[in-house]
């Protein structure tokens, strides 16, 4: 699938070569979101609430702040979400000890790309703690950059963490792939004027022109990724 790749940074005469790979963590690299959502009804739990699975959609790939608030307005519950915040990600940590699921896929693209030095970033609304923990699993040396959703002053579904990674990895954003899992991420990778391959994880992702939507990343390679850049200049 990946034997005669050409190093990404040649460029075609039209100038078509895909510049980086910026990726989504929580449910397109890593198989947490259950874990997030676990933790959330747990904790609620704790504070006399039962949350209900429906609100699972809702929540899913948004930033703490989001999600949490959303949790707080709909149950009532008397926290604030400094606290709150906290408590979820105490909550999800003590989830990822022991051997952290990667989705199908994943390692062997993350190999692929390293390989062929692609730029690579990981984009995510998780808190720099959280990722921090992923990566040991993920593997660092993968990733030219790491953005963190404490470490932007607007985070996903707002372009402004994919226009942060491109810019560190000195790529113009519409010669990025993103892959991501959620409406919400998709959304800001758009937003940043990045080529989008959704791989929904919870909630289904419809396809629209410009953007690609895949069951697996076990159907994208880096062939796959450099093509997006070609289907952007087709009539």
């Amino acid at each position: 699938m990946t034997s005669t790749v050409p190093v990404v940074g040649t460029r075609s005469a039209d100038g078509s070569a895909l510049q980086a790979v910026l990726l989504d963590m929580d449910g397109t690299l890593v198989d947490t979101e259950g874990f997030w959502w676990d933790a959330e009804v747990e904790v609620f739990a704790g504070l006399g609430h039962l949350l209900d699975d429906s609100w699972r959609h809702v929540v899913v790939g948004g930033p703490m702040t989001r999600s949490a608030g959303f949790l707080i307005e709909v149950t009532g519950a008397d926290i604030g979400l400094p606290e709150l915040t906290v408590l979820i990600n105490d909550a999800f940590e003590e989830r990822l000890n022991g051997n952290l699921p990667l989705m199908p896929g994943a390692a062997r693209l993350l190999a692929e790309l390293a390989a062929h030095e692609v730029p690579t970033a990981l984009v995510s609304a998780s808190h720099r703690r959280i990722i921090d923990r992923i990566l040991d699993s993920l593997g660092r040396e993968n990733f030219a950059l790491t953005i963190a959703g404490d470490e932007v002053e607007r985070t996903k579904p707002h372009p402004d963490p994919y226009l942060l990674a491109a810019a560190g990895l000195g790529a113009d954003p519409a010669r990025c792939a993103v892959v991501e899992d959620t409406a919400t991420g998709v959304a800001a990778a758009e937003a940043a004027g990045c080529r989008v391959v959704a791989v929904p994880s919870v909630a289904p992702i419809a396809p629209v022109a410009g953007r690609t939507v895949v069951t697996s990343l076990e159907e994208v390679d880096l062939p796959f990724l450099q093509g997006l850049m070609t289907d952007e200049l087709k009539p």
